[in-house]
């Protein structure tokens, strides 16, 4: 899947893609068309940049909700020949998360186009967990003859359905139809819920990796082997080590982190690192010297794990290195820093914006960091990372920030935040906005009462507007 193309934060569109709350109150006030046309876009190409862990299904759901809208759009994308010839979940994930979020509202509509894409559709297992979570037992067992047509009835096709069965999201519907009143269906979906049993009991039994009495060097020729077949294993390796090796083992685990192959030298960096040995922050200066980039990263990593005391100063005299190192020092007092490093950690931030733009990873540690240590200069920076990341999980930690740097969050991003496609950015919302406007009050209480909002955030709500709350 290409990277999505986020339209300027200024507009309809981008504030829809970005899942700010102003993309639903900018739509509300927009022709109805144009409001619908903007949200289609963005259940039909989806615009997150990572979209397994970033929200959006909910936000465009309940948008739908308010503007009426039609899932004729929404049926045209899963149906369209492309379905065939491009099954990625990715494709069409979002728009069938969307229709099971409005079938929970109680949209038939959205619950009978679930039903025909579980039965006919390349990404069936997505609608069928949807399903799982909303239809009711007869529409379920509807699904579980064209389901299973899926599978050919050759050992090829029933180990298939065995994989299909073990790695189900929502097991309800297998155990619906394992236990259906149609022999021919029940018996084999228990002989695929069998197999998967069988097949998890098989590769435990089956471990692989390091085995007790490995020697160090063996430890490193394994994690050597998986650099080789571009498999990064030190990691792991790094925790063997702490298995295998004594006091008498330090001499050869210092040469391989000063010399090693890049598999041995990264597994010492990070065994070093976590073991807070002395000698670690000079060898991880050293590789990122004279690296590879393999190892200049694992040493970068190996570092910004330490808790230290010598590695906290040792960041302060790295912080201002125009290099990777250097960044992780500021990541590093960001996170474990005090007052004192408030200008280092404010000029990472700075220059991270200035450099890299405001979707950089390394903003979510540095933005963060701002936050926790009240850097109140930072609130300028943080209202560009806010309004201009298209990462609706930075935005989130930005608005915390904000939280604790902005006099004016209370009564300005605060107030959009409600309606932000993340739940920890409504929760903060509902800690924070300024109920002297008519929109907080009226929001906060739809959020109350609606099912689909998660706990935190109707937690936070009754904080505000509950029997105890303070009288707004």
């Amino acid at each position: 899947m290409f990277d999505p193309v986020i339209a300027p934060s200024g507009t309809l569109l981008g504030l829809l893609q970005r899942g700010r709350g102003d993309g639903t109150l900018h739509a509300l006030t927009a022709p109805r068309a144009e409001a619908l046309a903007a949200l289609n876009h963005c259940v039909l190409s989806d615009p997150r940049h990572d979209w397994q862990v970033e929200n959006r299904s909910l936000y465009y759901a309940r948008l739908y909700l308010d503007l009426n809208g039609e899932l004729d759009a929404i049926e045209a994308h899963l149906f369209d020949p492309e379905d065939v010839l491009d099954p990625e979940e990715s494709r069409t994930g979002l728009a069938l998360a969307v229709l099971g979020h409005l079938a929970s509202y109680g949209r038939r509509d959205a619950l009978e186009l679930l039903r025909r894409y579980a039965a006919c559709g390349a990404n069936w297992a997505w609608a069928l967990d949807e399903l799982a979570l909303r239809d009711d037992d007869a529409g379920l067992r509807s699904l579980a003859a064209p389901v299973l047509a899926r599978f050919a009835a050759d050992a090829e096709g029933e180990a298939e359905l065995a994989a299909a069965v073990r790695d189900a999201f929502e097991p309800r519907p297998w155990r619906l139809w394992a236990e259906d009143s149609r022999e021919s269906i029940a018996t084999r979906v228990r002989a695929a819920q069998e197999t998967g049993c069988f097949d998890r009991w098989q590769r435990q039994m089956r471990p692989t990796g390091p085995r007790p009495g490995w020697s160090v060097r063996a430890v490193f020729e394994w994690a050597q082997q998986g650099i080789e077949r571009g498999a990064a294993l030190h990691v792991p390796a790094a925790r063997c080590l702490v298995a295998v090796a004594g006091p008498e083992d330090r001499p050869e685990i210092l040469r391989a982190a000063q010399d090693g192959t890049d598999g041995a030298r990264c597994t010492a960096l990070r065994y070093l690192a976590d073991s807070n040995d002395p000698a670690a922050l000079d060898l991880i200066e050293a590789a990122v010297t004279d690296g590879t980039a393999t190892v200049m990263e694992a040493a970068v990593d190996a570092f910004e794990r330490m808790r230290s005391i010598a590695a906290v100063d040792r960041a302060r005299g790295w912080a201002r290195r125009p290099d990777a190192l250097g960044a992780a020092a500021g990541r590093m007092l960001a996170c474990r820093g005090g007052a004192q490093d408030s200008e280092l950690v404010l000029a990472a931030l700075r220059e991270a914006v200035r450099g890299e733009g405001p979707d950089a990873p390394t903003l979510w540690t540095l933005v963060d960091g701002a936050g926790r240590l009240g850097i109140a200069c930072a609130a300028p920076v943080l209202r560009h990372v806010y309004r201009e990341t298209a990462s609706s999980h930075l935005r989130g930690r930005t608005a915390r920030a904000l939280a604790a740097t902005d006099p004016s969050f209370a009564t300005g991003f605060a107030v959009e935040c409600l309606w932000d496609c993340e739940e920890t950015t409504r929760e903060i919302a509902a800690r924070h906005a300024e109920t002297g406007d008519a929109r907080v009050v009226e929001q906060l209480r739809r959020l109350a009462a609606d099912p689909a909002e998660e706990a935190e955030v109707q937690t936070a709500v009754r904080s505000r507007i509950g029997p105890d709350a303070p009288a707004m």
